[in-house]
């Protein structure tokens, strides 16, 4: 193997699957620059560059569709039924497709998050395939009912085919996966001192009076930024494009920032349940305010999570979309446990990585 090259497969599902996977990816490029990365994902590449700042292939493909979506929070079932159908009526398609590009560009290894041709096209193409996630979208579809029943199957075979799994914190168990590894929390570095963003954006108010509000790449909505006006005394800062002007709310935009850069100087991040998320403010210990998630068989796993290692709260969404937004004078909650998660996911999955392509050498 004369050129190590990793093909990294992500699934077409909001932004937090690629930002863990750009992260790894990132750490990679730190740890050996040698590696050539192939990005094979519907996520947008300005998205993937905002944690990877060296040079990358980027191939549009659709492996899955996650779960379809108006917004963060609201899910359409029957819609992603149809697409996942239709994914696999296409498999033999798309799996001669992907393995002419990996022998094209001399692939050596897939890390995938956590779409399941991936573990068909590695099988495939006589590479191993080695995925990293929280949960399988089997998991997901599970309690949706017998029209699923099917696409789960199909799933947990192609899962079975991946050679390993790291498996990150506040996981289900997995089980479709026949090698499992547990990892630290992954994440990006901030690239930002708290002063510089403090200075370049004239936020004056204290940490424990500042807050992120983000949502993920689908954003919410509904949010009632309205709401902001009785607390005026307070800074909140938020990458939504398409809020209101107010006086206390920080409109971030641009591809210089990313949510985790303003992580540390803020004393709350209000999110929905995700694990990238979640994973990021963990990593820098900042507290979480989560809304409900109802229907989505990952939320419960995520808010028991924060409920165990982070100071949070936990806040139902009607609440927070009528403007209800007394838990901001409110103490954050302790949490459960005082161990602490491991926070070197990242670079443990990208030493792994190394350590393979160092074995043909």
């Amino acid at each position: 193997m004369t050129q190590p090259t990793i093909y990294i497969a992500v699934t077409s599902h909001g932004f937090g699957h690629a930002v863990r996977t750009a992260s790894v990816a990132a750490a990679i490029k730190r740890l050996n620059p040698d590696i050539d990365l192939v990005f094979v994902t519907t996520a947008p590449e300005w998205l993937l560059q905002s944690y990877v700042q060296d040079e990358f292939v980027y191939r549009p493909r659709i492996f899955d569709v996650g779960v379809i979506q108006q917004d963060s929070l609201t899910m359409d079932a029957a819609t992603t039924l149809a697409k996942m159908q239709q994914i696999k009526e296409q498999q033999e398609e798309i799996i001669k497709q992907e393995v002419d590009l990996i022998q094209k560009l001399g692939v050596g290894l897939i890390l995938a998050d956590i779409p399941p041709l991936a573990g068909k096209i590695a099988e495939a193409a006589g590479i191993p395939c080695w995925s990293m996630g929280n949960f399988g979208w089997d998991f997901i579809y599970r309690p949706w009912g017998e029209a699923f029943a099917e696409i789960v199957t199909w799933i947990e075979d192609c899962y079975s085919k991946c050679d390993s799994l790291f498996r990150l914190p506040l996981a289900e168990s997995m089980s479709a996966f026949k090698s499992i590894t547990d990892v630290g929390l992954t994440g990006g570095i901030p690239q930002y001192t708290v002063e510089e963003l403090r200075d370049r954006f004239g936020i004056t108010a204290p940490i424990e009076k500042t807050v992120l509000l983000t949502f993920g790449g689908l954003g919410l909505q509904a949010i009632p930024y309205e709401t902001l006006q009785k607390f005026p005394n307070w800074q909140f800062i938020t990458f939504d494009r398409n809020c209101g002007d107010f006086a206390n709310l920080l409109k971030v935009s641009g591809k210089d920032y990313r949510p985790v850069d303003f992580m540390p100087l803020c004393g709350r991040v209000i999110s929905k349940p995700g694990y990238s998320t979640f994973a990021e403010a963990l990593r820098l210990d900042i507290p979480i305010v989560s809304l409900t998630r109802e229907g989505f068989a990952e939320s419960e796993i995520l808010l028991q999570g924060i409920r165990d290692y982070s100071q949070h709260q936990i806040v139902k969404a009607e609440d927070f979309f009528a403007g209800n937004w007394n838990f901001l004078h409110q103490n954050l909650l302790s949490p459960n446990k005082e161990t602490k998660l491991a926070k070197d996911g990242s670079e443990t999955i990208a030493q792994e990585v190394i350590n393979y392509f160092a074995s043909f050498l």
